[in-house]
């Protein structure tokens, strides 16, 4: 029964090696838990600990998990379900039990790809995990990342927009929104792919989840792609976890002065693979998946390169006539402002034309950081009042 994985997995002085050891010996965690001490000892080698943890028959807690879960919409999935993904199974110390909200992927006929990086990613590093997102999905494999700010977000993004699947691996519950204005791309990610977590509902965002959960990231995935890693940084977490697993490593080579980048580069060095498209990566992996890879046609062929540093431009005066800046007309969005969008969201609005204008003028014309008008300008598409198009550019919708 479920109530009794629950329990199985949320015992502590157990460890997972010996929870493992167990569901070896016996039939499922129900068998487990009515188990004698004797049966349970003579089964596998066991410490006392662990023997006085298996005692404790309470189903309290588990049973307020489950309901927990029943009243939040969140599924379970375990590690004796068929729908469990078999590369997360041969991990060193695989969940017993994972959360999720939305519908789990088709893990084994389909490349997973994590990708991770800084939270204080550069312009250039938000516009790359956000392109690179959007092509691995096209090309046809499975977007994992952890969706916290920065480069995991931006990367949901890309593969948002390509209206493909997408994985968010969480830290926290997977009714909790962290970071919280990722909500409604959470929402999205939901009805594309799921959100996916070991944490019970209700847990918060401790700092020491990310790592253990980070080896999930890596363990759902066939590689991982590196975007802005400083020195030390949980995305080189994740690559050692992909390492110890025998995954591959991508990195997107980083700009030398920045030190967000000096972990990433590093790893070059140590002989990751350096990518500079999403066909570089997934190509990778077209013989293994026959028929499930292609070649993204939305502009893959074409090398990502350096952009340099946009810097805000000072805002108007208001005085200041809208014909002394004829590429971004304001003409009658004052009067027409879309509902349920926030001050910032109708700053970026104002700054977007019918005509499609490139990204980077609504980022001057905003006068916020290029980072956060990214963010924006995903939020408005979702709403519906902008659109994107090819070669980094936006209209009204």
């Amino acid at each position: 029964m479920l109530i009794h994985w629950i329990w199985l997995s949320q015992l502590t002085g157990v460890t997972t090696a010996q929870k493992l050891s167990l569901l070896q010996s016996f039939r499922d965690p129900e068998e487990i838990f009515n188990a004698h001490e004797a049966a349970l000892s003579q089964s596998v080698e066991i410490t006392e600990k662990a023997l006085v943890a298996l005692s404790d028959k309470n189903l309290t807690h588990a049973r307020k998990i489950l309901d927990d879960c029943g009243q939040k919409s969140i599924s379970i999935l375990t590690y004796g379900d068929g729908a469990y993904p078999s590369k997360l199974k041969n991990i060193h110390n695989p969940p017993l039990v994972l959360y999720y909200k939305g519908c789990l992927p088709d893990w084994e006929h389909k490349p997973g790809i994590g990708m991770v990086g800084t939270r204080k990613a550069s312009p250039y590093g938000l516009q790359i995990a956000e392109k690179l997102g959007n092509q691995i999905a096209g090309c046809g494999a499975l977007v994992i990342s952890g969706g916290a700010d920065g480069v995991d977000t931006q990367a949901l993004v890309g593969a948002m927009q390509a209206g493909k699947q997408a994985v968010a691996v969480l830290g926290c519950g997977a009714d909790v929104v962290y970071p919280a204005k990722n909500r409604q791309l959470f929402a999205q990610i939901e009805k594309q792919g799921c959100i996916l977590t070991e944490f019970c509902p209700g847990t918060p965002p401790n700092s020491w989840n990310f790592p253990q959960r980070n080896r999930i990231i890596s363990g759902l995935s066939s590689g991982i792609v590196v975007v802005e890693a400083p020195e030390r940084s949980g995305a080189l977490n994740t690559a050692a976890h992909a390492a110890d697993q025998g995954r591959d490593v991508f990195v997107v080579p980083g700009n030398i002065n920045n030190p967000n980048c000096a972990g990433s580069n590093r790893l070059l060095r140590e002989r990751a693979i350096a990518v500079f498209t999403g066909w570089d990566v997934v190509s990778e992996y077209e013989s293994i998946y026959p028929g499930v890879i292609r070649r993204y046609e939305g502009g893959e062929e074409q090398p990502m390169v350096a952009q340099p540093v946009i810097y805000p431009a000072a805002k108007p005066k208001p005085d200041k006539k809208s014909i002394d800046n004829p590429g971004i007309s304001k003409y009658s969005v004052e009067d027409n402002k879309p509902p349920q969008l926030t001050a910032e969201e109708q700053t970026v609005y104002r700054c977007v034309t019918p005509a499609p204008i490139p990204v980077d003028e609504v980022i001057v014309a905003a006068g916020l950081p290029a980072g956060r008008v990214l963010s924006i300008l995903t939020m408005l598409a979702m709403k519906g009042v902008v659109k994107n198009h090819p070669g980094k550019c936006v209209s009204l919708k």
